[in-house]
This record gives C-alpha cells, structure tokens and sequence, in this order.
C-alpha cells in the first residue's frame, strides 16, 4: 500500500517527513520509493540517466535506500521569471510557459504523473507521495495535480502535516480539514504537528483539543532538529539568517533572484560563516566570494551589474580573495554572453564581469543534464589540492574557454594563479576534499586554525549518518507503528 503526506501549507516539513518514512521502512528492509507528481523548486539533481528531478525526492530516494529516477518527480517546474516557467518532464526539457498557459497541460501532466506513480507502485510495492503547498487551495482544485486531484486519483490515505513553529496550527489543521473536498477529507488518517519548540509533552492538550475539533488522530509531535540534510527550495534560505554564524572564515555566497542549487554550499555552512549576501551590498571583509547557479544567467547578471556588483568584485580580486562561480556564476564571471534569445526571450551580446577569458553562448533549447567525476587540474593553492571530486551538471549554454587553463579535467576554467575559478560542477563543494582545499587556504590567510572536514561527511546529498538520525527522530517522536500499517512487505503482510 503506499500513504500521501500534505501539508497545511509550504516549509512545514512535507518533504523531510517523507523522507523519515522513506528510512524508516528502509531500516526495516521494506521497499519504498518516493514519488512527488509535480514540483517547483530551482534545488535539483541529475540522475544516473541523466534525468533532472527536484532535489528533495533525490534526498528522499537516497533516504529509501534506491537510485533516484525521473518517475520520483515527473513534473518539476523551474521558475525562470515571475510569471514563467521551464518545465520538466519525466526528466528532459518540455517547453517554457507562461503559468496562465500551463493550466492547459493540467490533464496530460496529471495522466503523466499517475502513471509515473503506477509504475513506481508496480515495482516497489509501496510509495511515499508528497504534495506541494498547503493542501486547501481552494481556488485550485480544478488544476492541482500535487494534491487534490493527485488524491481523487490514487485513493490512498492522508497524513496531514502542520507547523507549530510559526504559530497558528489549530487554525490550520482545522481550516485545511475543513476546506478539503467532502470525497478527500475522509482519506485523512492522521495530522502531525511539526517543528515544536521544547517538550512536546507541554503540547498534550493541544493534541486532544485538536483531535476534539477535527475528529482526526494526531500521530505525533515532532520537535525542530537541525538535521544536515539538503534544502528543497529558496524558502529554506530565510531560515539560514536565523543561524549564529561564528566560525572565522567568512564566505559570501551573492543571493541571486533566480538562485539556483545553493544546496551547493550546505556543507561549507557547517564549518565556515556562508552569507547569502544581497545585491549591491559590500563584499568588503569576506575570505571568499562564490557566484551561485541561475535560472536565468543573463537577467541575474544584468541586475548584479545594475547593482554594482562588478565593483565590488573587482576590489575583492585586488586584494586577493579568491571568486568562484558555479555553472551560471561560471558563466557570468566571463567576457560575454551571447544569448540568441534563448536564455533571456531577448538576443543580444551581454557584458560579463570579466575575471575569466570565457565566452558563453546560449544558441538552442539545450540542457546539459549529466553526473560527472573530475580531476581538479587547475593551478594555485586551492585547486591544486582538491584531488578528484564528483557532482553534476545542469546547465543551458555553452562556454568557450581561451587561453586560461582548466579548472577541472573537461571542465571549467582558472586564472594562472588559480584564486579565480569557474565550473559547471554542482555539488562540488559537497565532496569534503574540495571544502578542506578551499577553506584551508581561506583559515591561512586569516591566520586562524583549521580542522579538516572529515571523509564521509558530505557527498552529493548528505551522509548515510545523517538519514538515519532522521529516521531515529522522527520514531522517537510519533506512532510509528500506526503509520506503517499503510505499508506492505513484499509478501504482502503488513509492515508493522
């Protein structure tokens, strides 16, 4: 059997409650595989085929013990303006689209997506479906092919996730169940209350209040845990602000309108103070500045310009900091870009900031979607230290590189004395040879002690340690017993 989990809005733990059960049932050897029918989120990953899928069902296959695949994810839409969209489908580019038009695709999408299910149901028996949002969006339920019509379709029971956190959560278990369609609100089988703040004993009577008012078990409460696993989307970045940031080095990540990926730098955060630092601010005082991948190279690029972005690096390349930039960070960091109409809807030869001899060009509706592992083989003290390291690429655009030398074996490129680097590599900062490089120059020049990053303690999406604490908080702290019921092992049986 298999269980949907929705949310009675966005960043209330979907995502990261999935991937509980997902090890949960992984610890107890029973297969399971997740599956999210429509995604928006700029957070994504490459699979073994070359399929791009949202980040957070990578994060949740990883957790079910199994390799991700595009039927995890078969519709992910990647923002690229306020009003459009690139969409993915079952993992390859399908078109851009404005969202008042991509209602039209609702009923092949969700034909799409429900098969993509089936087939996922088909070979590991039971699924973890995510929905997106706050399940009671009622002026959606006509098109919302993450939750309600997702659920009229598969017929499976509802766990109902709720924040605590930010206050208001008998407002919103009890609106939303009161809002869902009169044939869903009885698949509801539980609610659990997340991100609770102390002991959640001290909640004992707001579960039977709320268990009074919507006649519907609550099957946990579960405390907030910084547990260091990968961010679903740019909600997450908000709560990054929230952290005590005292490690001495310190890095500037630019925060991009279209940031994309900036899972890239979750395991720098452990180790070093990472800003996600606004436009036209200073860079003044920072040990390193890193250019993060886009949605949209050119209109990013032309609003840091705007900003004076250009400036400030500049002065951070005089006094020695050393700049990086990943995939659309790379690109900007080059001569020019030419944009046939491709990347921006307008064609146009575009200034970059010119700290690497590279020329990029966006001449077709292109995407390059590969995992790759690379030798760092370009010059200087960070470089020269990373050794071989492995991540992907997303990228529209190529580039052209000049006379610099590589940064990484086919990959990127780097001034002679290596401080300035660009790579189309995601995920390179998630290998723990390239933050001891990069942080070990930075503790240096500072003149402050550094500890190497142990082995193990990244990869592409976390480390095996880290789903398991997940899953062991996650039981701690619901009826994890009645949960499983809704699953099966392969014989059939119950899971529990």
């Amino acid at each position: 059997m298999s269980l949907i989990v929705l949310g009675t809005a966005s960043h209330v733990g979907k995502s990261m409650t999935v991937a509980a059960l997902c090890r949960a049932l992984y610890r107890r050897k029973i297969p399971v595989a997740p599956f999210k029918s429509q995604n928006m989120s700029l957070n994504s990953y490459v699979t073994a085929d070359g399929s791009e899928i949202g980040i957070a069902q990578a994060v949740q296959a990883f957790a079910a013990g199994v390799e991700p695949e595009a039927d995890m994810n078969p519709v992910l839409l990647k923002p690229k303006g306020d009003s459009a969209s690139q969409v993915v489908l079952l993992g390859r580019p399908y078109k851009d689209v404005q969202i008042r038009d991509y209602y039209r695709e609702t009923d092949t999408l969700l034909a799409e997506a429900v098969a993509a299910f089936e087939r996922l149901r088909d070979r590991f028996g039971n699924v973890v479906v995510e929905g997106a949002g706050g399940a009671a969006e009622v002026n959606l339920y006509d098109r919302d092919i993450a939750n309600i019509r997702l659920a009229r379709s598969l017929r499976l029971p509802i766990l109902l996730v709720a924040d605590i956190e930010r206050g208001g959560v008998f407002a919103q278990v009890y609106g939303t169940l009161a809002l869902l369609p009169e044939d869903i609100r009885p698949l509801v089988a539980g609610v659990i209350v997340n991100k609770f703040r102390g002991d959640p004993g001290l909640f004992a009577s707001g579960v039977e209040k709320l268990e009074e008012l919507t006649g519907v078990p609550v099957l946990g409460v579960v405390p907030y845990a910084d547990i260091p696993l990968p961010s679903e989307d740019s909600l997450s970045i908000a709560d990054k602000g929230e952290r005590l940031a005292t490690a001495p080095v310190r890095i500037a990540v630019l925060r991009l309108p279209r940031i994309s990926n900036f899972t890239d730098f979750e395991l720098l955060e452990r180790y070093a103070t990472v800003d996600y630092v606004l436009p036209g601010a200073s860079l003044a005082g920072y040990d390193c500045i890193i250019l993060p991948g886009t949605k949209n190279t050119v209109e990013d690029l032309l609003m840091l310009q705007r900003a004076g972005t250009g400036e400030e690096l500049r002065l951070a390349r005089e006094r020695g900091v050393p700049v990086i930039g990943i995939c659309g960070g790379y690109q900007m960091l080059g001569r020019t870009v030419v944009d046939s109409g491709v990347e921006s809807g307008t064609p146009g030869d575009y200034p970059g900031f010119g700290l690497l001899d590279v020329v990029t060009a966006f001449t077709g509706y292109h995407k390059t979607t590969v995992q790759v592992r690379r030798r760092a083989t370009g010059p200087g003290p960070i470089l020269a230290a990373m050794g071989e390291v492995e991540g992907y690429e997303i990228h529209m655009g190529e580039t052209k590189r000049g006379e610099l030398p590589e940064a990484f074996s086919g990959d990127g490129a780097a001034t002679p004395d290596g401080l300035v680097f660009g790579t189309y590599m995601h995920g390179l900062f998630q290998n723990p040879g390239a933050v001891n490089a990069l942080l070990a120059h930075l503790a240096e020049r500072r003149g402050v002690a550094f500890e190497p990053v142990a082995e193990g303690s990244g990869g592409p999406l976390g480390a095996a340690a880290s789903y398991d604490d997940l899953a062991r908080h996650f039981e701690e702290h619901v009826d994890i017993e009645a949960i499983l019921e809704y699953f099966t092992e392969r014989d059939g049986t119950p899971g529990a």
